[in-house]
């Protein structure tokens, strides 16, 4: 069996200087497993009735980050459906499979482009639950994966890192280190981790509660996260006065709450992912919310799909999936009550970016523009190519540096392109991830959250306090 294939984007090469594996001749590449092992177990494998729905159209190649990258077939959404088909028919999962796999963003631009409603999120989810429990990967991929999922699901962990990193931004390396390029020409990774931290200030802690100011329209819980609490805190504390603002009782509680599993969950990491949700569930069981709501896109997508995640937990099924009809980004549920707190003038010009899993994988677009249409004096100005993502990814930019500082040169070239004085965005990985490419561009635009943006309206403090939130230099 072929695929049909379409004329692509002239491919680049690899950050290793070779040309990406690609094709059905890789699928037989060396095997991963025992000879005859097939390449999916059968607890939950990617459903034979969704892989069917492709049509193989092409339709989203021109969306897709890394055939864009690469023009090859199996770096694309439909490639990497037939390799899936191929593994439900009996090939083993070899090594250059997960290749491919691994190679995927989970951005989801392809479901939004596919005219078939092919189910590209579930299908690639379940695929990489198989990986992770089936593939071994090689040492290096393995200590790293680790060191990851050993910081960045805990908040407290990341908490300690901020003295550490306030001290070393204080002293001004890291304008030496990024300048020299020694750093990325010796350790990318490294590199990448080092760029992509934003310049911290102090962080207060949040409160358990925080009352609505007036009437109270709802009681809504609200999610902390773990990169964004640590590393932005900023962003919660202004998520939290813009809900009071517009009557919402915010109920926190900050030492009870832990990782959403959003990480967990985009990397095939099921139990861990469980886990996670789990915790969540019994902190605001008896909160007595109307919603939960959650600044951070990748956050937002998970938390909404926790009744498919935990569906086979006869205890928590059934919460699992009420407590994921509550979940509203932040945009979604002050559209829903509509506004009730004075919009203050805010002169500047400002380009939205949509974050993937917000546009993408909640299909939450008009929300936040609707938002800052709202606020008098702003000028929105939209991005070119909105649908290719920056590189972001979860944690794609870390196991996959090179791609991602070429989607991310994209971005931030698009960006300056608007010409606007303000970026805003609602994901605090796309905010470090274009920081960094802007810095490394030369550009110069600051950078917000749309929750600041709306903060600084509510408060009336003018557009001078965003302004002055640049990417570090």
């Amino acid at each position: 069996m072929s695929i049909p294939q379409q004329p692509g984007p002239t491919p680049v090469t690899s950050p290793g200087g070779s040309r990406p594996a690609s094709g059905p001749r890789d699928v037989l590449g060396a095997a991963a497993q025992p000879p005859g092992a097939g390449a999916f177990d059968e607890h939950h494998p990617p459903p034979a009735e969704l892989v069917g729905d492709c049509v193989h159209c092409g339709f989203c190649l021109p969306t897709c980050p890394t055939y864009v990258l690469w023009g090859e077939e199996m770096d694309s959404p439909r490639g990497r459906i037939y390799l899936m088909k191929q593994g439900l028919e009996g090939e083993p999962l070899t090594d250059s499979m997960v290749t491919h796999y691994d190679r995927c963003l989970g951005c989801m631009s392809c479901v939004t482009a596919c005219p078939s409603g092919v189910q590209y999120d579930r299908l690639i989810e379940a695929t990489r639950q198989q990986v992770e429990r089936r593939h071994r990967r090689n040492p290096r991929e393995r200590a790293l994966r680790a060191a990851i999922f050993a910081l960045f699901p805990y908040r407290r962990r990341l908490r300690l890192l901020r003295g550490p990193l306030r001290a070393y931004q204080a002293t001004g390396l890291p304008r030496l280190v990024r300048r020299s390029g020694l750093l990325r020409r010796l350790a990318p990774t490294l590199a990448t981790v080092e760029s992509l931290a934003p310049r911290l200030g102090r962080a207060a802690r949040p409160p358990q509660r925080v009352p609505a100011a007036g009437a109270r329209r709802a009681v809504v819980g609200m999610l902390t996260g773990c990169v964004q609490g640590a590393f932005f805190p900023e962003v919660n504390a202004a998520t939290a006065r813009v809900l009071a603002a517009e009557g919402c009782e915010v109920v926190i509680l900050p030492d009870r709450q832990g990782c959403c599993g959003a990480l967990s969950v985009h990397n095939g990491r099921e139990e861990e992912a469980r886990r996670f949700a789990r915790r969540i569930l019994d902190t605001f069981a008896a909160a007595g919310i109307d919603y939960f709501v959650v600044n951070a896109a990748g956050c937002g997508s998970t938390l909404k799909e926790y009744g498919d995640l935990l569906r086979d937990d006869p205890r928590y099924a059934a919460l699992a999936a009420d407590f994921a009809g509550r979940v509203r980004d932040l945009s979604e549920v002050l559209v829903e009550l509509g506004p009730v707190a004075t919009r203050h003038p805010l002169p500047v010009t400002v380009a939205y970016h949509d974050a993937c899993h917000l546009a993408h994988a909640q299909g939450v677009r008009a929300q936040p523009r609707r938002l800052l249409h709202d606020i008098p004096g702003l000028q929105l100005r939209e991005i070119a190519d909105p649908e290719i993502c920056c590189g972001s990814a979860g944690i794609w930019n870390i196991l996959h540096p090179g791609p991602a500082a070429e989607l991310g040169d994209r971005k931030a070239r698009t960006v300056l392109a608007t010409g606007a004085a303000l970026l805003v965005t609602a994901n605090p990985g796309c905010l470090m991830q274009v920081a960094a490419s802007v810095t490394r561009a030369g550009g110069d635009i600051a950078l917000a959250h749309t929750a600041q943006v709306l903060d600084a309206s509510i408060r009336g403090r003018g557009a001078e306090e965003l302004l002055h939130q640049r990417a570090p230099s």
